[in-house]
């Protein structure tokens, strides 16, 4: 693989996102991570390089989009866009839930995907084959008490990746959909309860695998890396422990 395919991931602080980057840099692919938090995209560029890949940090909020336009204008093109950034925020019911907290995940989780994918299509289309990334939920296709907020979003994310592909049927560009189960990660449930860390091990408490991010990363890396011909619509890909979004086993 050539040393300019370049691989965009948002939301590469941590998680499904630096593993992802670290996967796909394996791969080949040069990739450019980007993040909020500056430390750690640059942090995780440095380990990239320092394994004998090629890394690029990138200090980028995908809500933000003069930034993101900017952010776009750096490229002629780029083979791989993988929108990762997005996370989930409380476990409330409709009838109490925050309106802020329902707002600021389908800014992340769906309009910062349509901002990233807007502004890098054209240079997907000029690299002649391009693939667009979009890592949703099983969130996103059934819903479970408490995450209305997140399901709506994810379910967004679902809808603009599978409208995507029709709309731009016959352009080199694929569009891929990743939709995970439980995954541990050292940030998403801790977040979702603001920081509350006897509630976020209380998700996975008992069971006996979750996913992993590598997990996830892996599934991501092995789509992006199929003959171009290929397209993986979408994959769902749970813990054997999971069975749907409400069903889990745990162990006592």
């Amino acid at each position: 693989m050539a040393p300019s395919r370049i691989a965009v991931v948002t939301g590469a602080s941590s998680g499904i996102g630096a593993a992802t980057a670290r996967q796909l840099a394996t791969a080949g692919y040069r990739v450019v991570l980007t993040a909020r938090r500056k430390d750690r995209v640059e942090a995780l560029a440095e380990e990239i390089i320092a394994a004998g890949g090629q890394a690029t940090a990138y200090t980028l909020d995908v809500t933000d989009r003069t930034a993101v336009d900017e952010f776009a204008t750096a490229f002629k093109t780029i083979a791989v866009l993988v929108n990762n950034a997005g996370g989930a925020l409380g476990l409330d019911p409709v009838a109490t839930g925050d309106p802020a907290d329902w707002r600021q995940m389908y800014e992340t989780n769906v309009l910062g995907t349509l901002n990233l994918t807007q502004a890098l299509l054209p240079k997907l289309i000029a690299s002649g084959d391009g693939t667009v990334v979009v890592v949703s939920s099983t969130a996103g296709h059934g819903t479970y008490e408490g995450g209305a907020g997140y399901v709506a979003a994810k379910h967004g994310a679902h809808v603009l990746a599978e409208t995507l592909r029709l709309e731009i049927l016959g352009e080199p560009v694929r569009v891929i959909e990743v939709a995970p189960g439980l995954v541990r990660t050292e940030e998403f449930a801790l977040t979702r309860f603001g920081g509350d860390e006897e509630r976020a091990a209380k998700v996975y408490e008992g069971v006996p695998a979750p996913l992993t991010a590598d997990d996830v990363a892996d599934t991501i890396t092995w789509a992006v890396t199929r003959p171009s011909h290929v397209n993986i619509d979408l994959l769902v890909v749970r813990p054997r422990a999971q069975a749907s979004n409400t069903k889990l086993h745990r162990e006592r």
